[in-house]
């Protein structure tokens, strides 16, 4: 299917909407691919999943579910033997969270076999991994002391060696001998090691290991005698505290890498659930539900209203196809509703061949088509130097170039922009032509031939938009059947 309907019929607009409702950023990925399915057991198939997700929202509230990142690729890191950082580890252990909090939700209330069983199914929470990881490791820098007796150890041994050493270097800081060479009463860090800062020209006053000088050289840091060997020791701690957190880690890493394919197969899982989660939010936030879908060519939506207009001002209209005839002829004045109910049409059949729910009444009813073509808006390019009307019949000519008998074809002003006796004629021709090739149309005119064309043509119907002449106000109500006026005069006597 032509892409160009996204943006003319202004489905990228729900798309955007529907990705701020996903979770992870791989989901809001594929909300953003997404595409119309292509046959009507796939289009009914997602709507029941939508629907099923929707139920489970309305009964179970929001489910525990947290965004993560990218964790199949850190699981296969694990898989070939990589070890996981820490930070990557609490991405496993926030998917393996994501996994339980699902699995859970979905088991707050009895329910029958659901269309969405299988991905629940496939979830394989591993809660003592999950637990574990989250007692050990405290953020992506830091492991708590106590992920194993030889760490908490270790780091014992390292506090008592530093406190020792900040006991010798006070001493010298408050010795009123030696604190008069010191250019600060402070102790620092330099390369790993305890110092003191000493004055340049007292350097062979403080005896011990000079590690760094400061830019203006005014100032020497000297590791103390007294402390080079407990400096030692602290290093000598730390290797071997990194070597312990390098165990664990790799330890976690061989548990992640066990989990291989499973995992995989539950985080495809756990995707799909976020898309449908969001879908679902969406059908709650528009009060959506969900169609039927035809395996005939009919399609009728009850009291559709447009997703993007306010749901306190928009207008709901009825609107069927394929049944009593093929051909809609929409008049009525400017600014009335004929292009929003056009746009209605093709926006909320894409909506549920895309898998989510219309905002109709119930029973309302879809069809699967392969072409959603569209000629709806002004395409006047002053680049191309095209007029609006060679505009138009440039778009047009290639929609009569693609339709078949499975494209929905909405035409906006059908002929307008060239004289109005040669633009009918060729508008009544256009229609004529995709009738011929077994098309639903639906177009929007001022001329009055196409008006008398619908009535005394079969297959073809008139619709006006409602004008309520006293307050020159469109009602933007949609009536079957009755043709409607433009109002030129009385708009403009007003």
């Amino acid at each position: 299917m032509d892409v160009s309907y996204r943006t003319t019929l202004e489905l990228d607009k729900i798309i955007a909407r529907a990705v701020q409702l996903c979770t992870c950023a791989e989901t809001k990925e594929m909300m953003r691919a997404i595409e119309p399915f292509a046959t009507t057991e796939e289009e009914r198939y997602a709507l029941t999943q939508t629907n099923a997700i929707n139920a489970l929202l309305l009964k179970n509230g929001s489910p525990r579910f947290g965004a993560v990142h990218e964790v199949r690729r850190v699981v296969a890191h694990a898989a070939k033997g990589g070890i996981l950082s820490m930070g990557e580890l609490l991405e496993i252990a926030a998917a393996l969270r994501n996994f339980s909090g699902l699995a859970q939700w979905y088991g707050l209330t009895d329910h029958d076999m659901l269309p969405t069983d299988d991905l629940f199914f496939a979830l394989a929470p591993q809660p003592v991994l999950e637990k574990q990881i989250g007692e050990c490791i405290i953020s992506p820098e830091e492991m708590a002391d106590t992920a194993s007796v030889t760490l908490r150890d270790l780091r014992r041994k390292i506090r008592a060696t530093e406190d020792s050493i900040r006991t010798k270097l006070d001493a010298i800081i408050k010795n009123s001998t030696t604190n008069k060479f010191l250019q600060d009463a402070v102790v620092s860090i330099r390369n790993g090691r305890y110092v003191v800062p000493v004055r340049a020209e007292y350097r062979g006053e403080v005896g011990g290991v000079i590690h760094d000088v400061s830019s203006t050289g005014s100032t020497v840091f000297v590791e103390p005698t007294a402390v080079v060997e407990a400096n030692a020791r602290i290093m000598q701690l730390h290797a071997q505290e990194q070597e312990e957190i390098t165990r664990i880690l790799t330890a976690f890493s061989g548990q992640v890498a066990s989990l291989e394919p499973q995992f995989s197969y539950s985080y495809d899982a756990m995707l799909q659930i976020d898309l449908l989660l969001a879908k679902a939010r969406l059908a709650v936030e528009q009060n959506a539900f969900m169609p039927q879908v035809n395996d005939s060519c009919r399609f009728a939506l009850k009291k559709a209203r447009h997703p993007l207009i306010d749901k306190k001002k928009v207008v709901p209209v009825d609107i069927a196809l394929g049944e009593k005839y093929d051909t809609l002829v929409i008049t009525g004045p400017n600014t009335g509703g004929k292009t929003v109910t056009l746009k209605t049409i093709g926006l909320l059949s894409l909506m549920a061949q895309c898998g989510l729910h219309i905002p109709a009444d119930g029973g309302s009813a879809v069809r699967v088509f392969r072409r959603v073509l569209a000629d709806v808006g002004d395409e006047q390019s002053i680049e191309q130097s095209l007029s609006t009307f060679s505009a138009h019949m440039s778009n047009i000519v290639q929609i009569l170039k693609e339709v078949d008998d499975h494209s929905l074809l909405l035409f906006d002003e059908l002929g307008a922009g060239t004289d109005p006796v040669e633009g009918a004629a060729l508008a009544i021709a256009i229609i004529q032509e995709a009738r011929n090739q077994g098309a639903l149309i639906a177009a929007t005119t001022h001329y009055a031939e196409l008006k008398t064309f619908a009535m005394t043509t079969a297959g073809v119907e008139n619709a006006s938009c409602e004008f309520d002449v006293q307050t020159l106000r469109p009602t933007y109500r949609l009536l079957i059947g009755i043709p409607g006026k433009s109002n030129a005069f009385a708009i403009s006597r007003r």
